[in-house]
């Protein structure tokens, strides 16, 4: 190593206990840091090489609030809220894992685990802000004034693209959010979001009074507005991501996106296996899959069945098992649709929360928030699936073996999709590491 890097190195360490970094360098002490970790990794041992998946889409299923893992995929000892007794709040039940248990509302996923995969030991450090532990799951980047990083949809919006000339990349099954968009990745790497399964995104469906000859008029006249002002005006990056906003919205407004959101012309019995309004999201998901969208996250906060969805709290425990079941229909539902249309190999499946809860109940009767030893479930994606990963310890508040960080999460995501974590993007002029050093987990890869 040369003297010229073993200085800089050092510089960077003690700037950062000075809290000089970011001053003298104009950039977050932590991202210098990290820069030099990675150089460091390039100049050191040798570097294995990225596993390529082949997944062609993703489905993100957000548990969002902070799910209880010791009260689904990683059961233990039984407790108890009323002697404050700590412990998980359900008996657990075999799947089809050897040795691997989950709670025993999770009956309809247990005896197809062997289609999933458990990564038990995922961990970060925000555990007080819901806000900023989502940012950093979706993002896999803390929160920073001088950057806004993209999220794990985003970049899979703009490495990727959609499967089909007719469907957005990505699309958002819930409420839009910062921590979902696409930061320097500009408005082409964004989503498209809808709340409402049956109509289908706002403001794309024409009104009945709008024929197709009176449409054509209409966007000839705007792109002749748009053209115009153009030349009048420099509106930079405002104007440009307005532009590709419209055109987009016009490109998925014809009858070949929207017919997607036509559920009735899906079999009764399919939609009732898939269960409730959440279940019919996740059928839409298959929907949007085969309609050609690559990444889709779908949330399952939107009608808080317990009274507080995953934010469980104080009385929030006590009907914390509707929420299970509602989300083990659906799950199981999706994965056997994928599988019987062949298409579970090519989709990666992804439920994640923004962290998990310890052992101990509150005041209350239910719990606080726990992010350094939580679970995040894999299915299908043409991994190596039928796997636990990780192990956490009698209580599951402490990571025992296997620790996964969330950018070895998301490089585990990229890879599947064959999307090199260790590529850099761009912000602006300054060079960006799709992951923040992020590790895939090589044992389900073949």
């Amino acid at each position: 190593m040369n003297t010229f890097d073993s200085t800089r190195r050092d510089f960077l360490r003690q700037a950062s206990l000075t809290g000089l970094a970011a001053s003298a360098m104009g950039t977050p002490w932590q991202q210098l840091l990290a820069s030099e970790k990675h150089a460091e990794k390039k100049h050191g041992a040798k570097k294995l090489p990225m596993p390529v998946g082949k997944a062609e889409h993703c489905i993100m299923i957000w548990l969002g609030g902070g799910s209880c893992h010791i009260d689904t995929w990683d059961p233990k000892r039984k407790g108890d809220p009323k002697t404050k007794k700590a412990g998980s709040y359900y008996d657990p039940i075999p799947t089809a894992i050897k040795g691997t248990e989950v709670c025993e509302h999770l009956a309809k996923c247990a005896p197809i685990l062997d289609r999933f995969n458990i990564v038990r030991s995922v961990h970060h450090e925000v555990i007080d802000e819901h806000a900023a532990a989502t940012n950093r799951m979706h993002t896999g980047r803390p929160t920073t004034g001088t950057i806004t990083y993209p999220s794990v949809g985003s970049v899979v919006a703009h490495k990727r693209g959609s499967a089909s000339d007719h469907a957005p990349a990505y699309v958002l099954i819930g409420y839009p959010n910062v921590t979902r968009g696409p930061g320097f990745l500009g408005s082409q790497a964004g989503y498209i979001y809808l709340t409402d399964t049956s109509a289908g995104p706002s403001g794309f469906t024409r009104s009945s009074r709008v024929n197709q000859s009176r449409q054509d008029r209409r966007e000839r006249l705007l792109t002749k507005m748009r053209a115009e002002f153009r030349q009048k005006s420099v509106g930079g990056q405002t104007i440009q991501d307005y532009d590709q906003s419209v055109a987009e919205a016009l490109r998925l407004s014809g009858p070949e996106f929207m017919k997607v959101f036509q559920l009735d012309n899906e079999k009764s019995d399919l939609r009732n296996m898939y269960g409730g309004e959440f279940g019919q999201r996740c059928l839409l998901s298959r929907r949007l899959i085969q309609s050609g969208v690559r990444f889709i996250e779908v949330s399952h906060n939107l009608n808080f069945v317990n009274g507080t969805g995953w934010d469980t709290h104080n009385d929030g425990q006590l009907n914390q098992h509707l929420l299970i079941k509602e989300l083990d229909s659906a799950l199981s539902a999706l994965v056997l649709d994928l599988e019987q249309n062949k298409l579970l190999d090519k989709t990666l499946i992804v439920v994640a929360s923004e962290f998990g809860r310890p052992a101990g109940f509150d005041g209350g009767g239910g719990r606080g928030h726990q992010s350094k030893a939580f679970s995040v479930v894999l299915a299908g994606g043409g991994l190596q699936n039928g796997k636990t990963i990780g192990e956490t310890n009698e209580l599951g508040e402490e990571i025992v073996s296997r620790p996964v960080s969330v950018p070895d999460l998301h490089a585990t995501i990229y890879a599947s999709l064959g999307i090199d974590p260790s590529e850099e993007l761009f912000a602006g002029d300054r060079p960006v590491p799709i992951t923040d050093l992020g590790d895939p987990v090589r044992e389900l890869f073949s």
